[in-house]
């Protein structure tokens, strides 16, 4: 057992040996398939990976598989070239037994900008068509009111649903705040579970000794999911004291897609919690199976895996996602500001608070990034100010948790897109104009292109109707040539695979035919 391991079930057990909620049964949501990936490898884990996995997690015993959320059909789109909807009816399909669920983003699903009902409507309604039962919803605002048609129309539908409450730390992010938007997705869309989501991993077990307890106290007997990310190197021990206080699920992945920006580990806790005597019934050796598939996987492509991370007080100044931390340090690099980053950290924090606190999550975290960017490129803060900024602040994406500085907001209006009405308007229906433009598409494929502009999603069916991606050739294809070609100093080398085949010649550019 490790020592972080030690000191966690140490500091539970100190508080009078076994805990009193020994025996209860804890259940597991896998994050290994959606957030695991997302967190670890830029959400790149292609379709064929899950299909080779899928019959492992149909056995293990999970009590959901989380397997999408907007960002996984929006890189299978742009970046994959794969048909993200095929990949969700394949893993139904490898995965009968197993309980998938989906997560969306307020009104935006995939875009930045919110989009018409009729697009969110039909979305819940194709989810459900291709196979998900487990639909939940969350709002980066906690804006209620922006997620409850969405999640009404998925109980309608049959499906279970459950509401995000997000997390974060600000002045104005209260326990009673949380609590509050608890009771409103109860009330109002009649949740089955409430998600404690901390996307940006600030959880920290103190904070969870009074948030736990209070939501526990107003949601029933509805279950209460707590995730959390490990980026200051606290989740662990944050999930074992959620459940000594109640908590009935918790979102973990399999090792090693786990860890660093990642979820606490599936092995990890779950030895734990057992060691304090709490029921975790999963197959380990399936879980040992898969983690070995992601290992073979991560070095065939040169893949991360999650390393653990140390303690980092300063995340909790900035709350800046780990992705977005690389992208500022080459933006920077490229205005030749790369000894400026300290700054930008602090800017961040400071356009944040400026800007009401919003949660560092998708897409705040980037409308705020951006902004401390432009700040410290400028040299005079909010001259140039992005239309989404602007957006934000006259009330596009919901209602703001507090005010912004009048003359700030002034400024922000000035200067930002003068074409930005300063009252939002009802956004019209798209799906009859896509209809029209596109009458022979499925609903399915309309919703891709309500979300992804021009010609991505022609580009993404021309790609798949042609046989793949070629830039995600995997690694193994890459190997073999490598040591077809090693074979000898001089002469022609050929593999034949079906329709492919590829000649060496020594000393010259191999030839794919």
């Amino acid at each position: 057992m490790s020592t972080s391991s030690q000191e966690s079930i140490a500091s539970v057990m100190s508080r009078g040996g076994r805990p009193a909620n020994s025996r209860r049964e804890i259940k597991i949501i896998d994050t290994t398939l959606r957030d695991g990936h997302q967190s670890l490898w830029a959400t790149r884990m292609r379709t064929d990976h899950i299909v080779s996995m899928a019959d492992d997690f149909d056995k293990v015993g999970f009590e959901q598989v989380d397997l999408v959320a907007p960002i996984q059909f929006d890189v299978a789109v742009r970046y994959l070239k794969e048909d993200p909807w095929e990949r969700v009816r394949l893993a139904h399909r490898n995965a009968p037994n197993s309980k998938f669920r989906a997560l969306i983003r307020s009104r935006n699903i995939a875009a930045f900008d919110f989009l018409a009902d009729d697009v969110i409507i039909a979305w819940v309604e194709s989810l459900y068509a291709n196979g998900f039962r487990v639909i939940g919803s969350f709002d980066g605002l906690n804006d209620v009111d922006n997620i409850v048609p969405g999640l009404i129309r998925a109980k309608e539908l049959g499906a279970s649903t459950f509401g995000a409450v997000s997390f974060s730390e600000s002045p104005l992010h209260t326990d009673e705040l949380f609590v509050s938007k608890a009771i409103e997705l109860i009330e109002k869309a009649d949740v089955d579970a409430i998600m404690l989501k901390d996307a940006g991993g600030l959880l920290t077990p103190d904070r969870v000794r009074t948030l736990v307890p209070a939501l526990k106290d107003v949601i029933g007997e509805r279950s209460l999911e707590v995730h959390t990310h490990s980026l200051t190197g606290l989740a662990p021990l944050v999930c074992l004291e959620a459940v000594e206080l109640g908590a009935d699920a918790l979102h973990l992945s399999i090792s090693p897609l786990a860890a660093g920006n990642g979820q606490p580990s599936v092995q990890s806790v779950v030895r734990d919690l057992r060691t304090l005597g709490y029921v975790v019934n999963i197959d380990d050796e399936r879980i040992e199976t898969i983690s070995k598939k992601i290992v073979q996987i991560a070095e065939a492509e040169d893949k991360p895996l999650g390393v653990p991370i140390e303690y980092n007080g300063l995340h909790y100044m900035h709350q800046t996602p780990g992705g977005m931390l690389s992208n500022f340090r080459s933006q920077l690099e490229t205005a030749g500001l790369a000894d400026r980053y300290d700054e930008l950290l602090v800017e961040v924090a400071r356009v944040r608070e400026e800007l009401a606190y919003p949660i560092m999550i998708t897409p705040f975290a980037q409308f705020v990034g951006t902004q401390a960017v432009m700040n410290v490129m400028s040299g005079e803060r909010y001259s140039v100010v992005p239309n989404e900024i602007k957006k934000y602040a006259l009330g596009y994406y919901g209602k703001l948790l507090g005010p912004i500085d009048p003359g700030l907001r002034e400024k922000i209006i000035a200067n930002g897109a003068s074409d930005i009405a300063l009252e939002p308007a009802p956004i019209p229906s798209m799906l009859p104009d896509l209809r029209r433009r596109h009458p022979t598409e499925s609903i399915d494929v309309l919703l891709l292109r309500a979300m992804f502009a021009g010609t991505q999603v022609d580009e993404m069916q021309r790609t798949v109707a042609g046989g793949g991606n070629p830039e995600e050739i995997p690694r193994p294809v890459l190997s073999l040539v490598k040591a077809l070609h090693g074979m000898s100093e001089t002469g022609t080398h050929t593999l034949n695979a079906g329709d492919l085949r590829i000649t060496l010649n020594k000393g010259e550019e191999a030839h794919v035919a």
